[in-house]
């Protein structure tokens, strides 16, 4: 297939038109079937080239499991072949260029990445490309400038007056050569830098800048993160960034955002922008932000700051996810769901239970413990609100870093796309075994379910289904329980779960069907 500009017809897609639209009023998401992301990669890889011909291979897989969207990692060349795509160097070359001594990036080629869209396409998968705005690295010039030190713990506390640093921030791209953009980036299109600081005891902020204000107050103004920090405050920065943005939607045909480190970039940014891009040929283009913070009210607050322009990824829950696993028997579940965005904003949540940057050895490593994930997400998958996103290490494993896949992720997942329907009704009465109800719908044949999950010793949880099921048998997908429940006159049934284990309760035919296709 040639590679170059592939416009799609998004409406195309079956799942795209039946289980999401954007919501005008919001620039959030409306689910109207039960939509699961994967995050298709995770941080150790092997640097091989073949990632986006393995995700290719895997499209037709992933949407008969149930999976609707896919989250892909960032395209663009980094520093080096080996960078996992964050540490961005050209934007404009998604593995097309001879630069930074390789032409294809640590996934593959252009040509492979839009092959690897397309297939994605063709079994109705929607795609998020991963966008990475806040810096840059790997500079081809160095440039003598003019800077004063700033605290890396207080970046509002200045160390030392105005000094001449010499810094790589002239960014030519000599070896793609001004195709798609001439744009040369210099030290005026950035902030500041760690580059050539001392043990990194200071941060370098360039002479008549200042930190962007509204972002995260941490280290009190985080908008610094790493690299050559690109300054949104410069306004031929931010054209050819809408421009660049828009390249790239067109160039691949990618259906959604999820957008890298939005608390280091000034808050209103990607309100304007998001905002352009809707109101200028892209109405219902879904973005997902990754503002890393466990702190719920600032969650929101942002959330509010950008008009709810995209959703985020729940970051409060998933610490109460890896709190419950270490806690074991003393954590209580009845507050799993308190202080977290699912539960405040659902509408604009996006659930997770591990990530890339979660993993063991990362800076914000949290990773979920193994006896914990099938609880986990029975909690994301099988309830009414939040958009779930499955961790792919998570349902495939890493051999080589010993790392299993969860048990029955792939049957929990299944039994969201067809069962986990209807109204919900939860029994959150005891600090270690819980339990819900979904009463199923008329749309989707054999549906409804009873989930109950402890962290302590075995129970049982009596909750009603309804009496439109009196008499009707359920049976534990997981196989942890052997005998059924039978819902009595009333629609009451007393459903079980072993001990530090989840039970999953489905009818007969929903079971049959789950078990011929696992």
């Amino acid at each position: 297939m040639p590679c170059g500009p592939h416009r799609i017809d998004r409406t195309r897609s079956p799942r795209a038109v039946l289980c999401r639209t954007t919501c005008p009023e919001k620039g959030g998401i409306v689910i109207r079937n039960n939509d699961t992301m994967m995050q298709y990669f995770e941080w150790y890889l092997p640097n091989d080239g073949f990632w986006w011909k393995r995700c290719a291979a895997k499209a037709e897989e992933l949407a008969a499991l149930g999976i609707t969207e896919v989250w892909l990692p960032p395209a663009c060349k980094g520093i080096s072949q080996e960078d996992v795509g964050y540490g961005v160097y050209d934007m404009y070359d998604l593995g097309e260029f001879d630069q930074k001594g390789t032409v294809r990036t640590k996934y593959g080629t252009k040509e492979e990445y839009i092959e690897a869209i397309n297939a994605f396409h063709e079994s109705g998968i929607r795609v998020y490309g991963d966008i990475v705005l806040n810096h840059r690295m790997g500079g081809d010039e160095v440039e003598e400038v003019k800077a004063v030190s700033d605290s890396p713990e207080d970046r509002l506390i200045q160390l030392e007056g105005e000094r001449t640093v010499r810094v790589h921030s002239k960014f030519t791209f000599p070896g793609r050569g001004g195709k798609y953009s001439r744009f040369v980036w210099d030290h005026r299109d950035f902030t500041g830098t760690d580059e050539t600081a001392p043990d990194g005891e200071c941060i370098y902020r360039f002479s008549g800048k200042h930190w962007a204000p509204q972002t995260d107050p941490e280290k009190g103004n985080y908008d610094y993160l790493m690299g050559m920090n690109v300054d949104m405050s410069n306004p031929r920065v931010r054209m050819e960034t809408e421009k660049w943005l828009r390249w790239y939607l067109e160039e691949t045909g990618i259906d959604g955002l999820r957008l890298d480190a939005v608390k280091h970039i000034s808050f209103p940014f990607y309100r304007r922008l998001l905002r352009r891009l809707r109101e200028q040929g892209y109405p219902d283009l879904p973005a997902v932000g990754e503002y890393w913070s466990g702190d719920l009210g600032r969650l929101l607050y942002y959330l509010d700051t950008v008009d709810s322009q995209m959703s985020l990824f729940d970051v409060a829950l998933h610490y109460h996810l890896f709190q419950a696993s270490e806690a074991g028997a003393d954590y209580d579940l009845r507050g799993i769901f308190s202080d977290t965005l699912v539960s405040a904003r659902p509408e604009n949540a996006v659930t997770f239970v591990d990530n890339h940057d979660t993993q063991c050895g990362q800076s914000l490593a949290s990773f979920v413990a193994d006896w914990f994930k099938p609880l986990a997400y029975a909690l994301l998958l099988l309830r009414e609100n939040g958009n779930p996103c499955v961790f792919y290490t998570d349902y495939y494993g890493n051999p080589v870093r010993h790392l299993t896949p969860v048990p029955n992720l792939g049957k929990m997942i299944r039994t969201r796309s067809a069962y986990a329907y209807g109204e919900q009704e939860d029994c959150f009465d005891d600090p270690h075994c819980i339990g819900w109800v979904r009463r199923g719908d008329d749309e989707h044949p054999d549906s409804g379910l009873a989930v109950v999950l402890s962290n302590g010793e075995s129970g049982i949880k009596r909750m009603w289904m309804g009496s439109r099921f009196a008499g009707a048998k359920m049976y534990d997908v997981l196989g942890e329980c052997r005998e059924p429940v039978v819902i009595d006159a009333d629609g009451w049934g007393e459903f079980r779960t072993e001990g530090a284990s989840v039970s999953i309760w489905v009818f007969f035919p929903a079971l049959e069907n789950l078990v011929v296709n696992a």
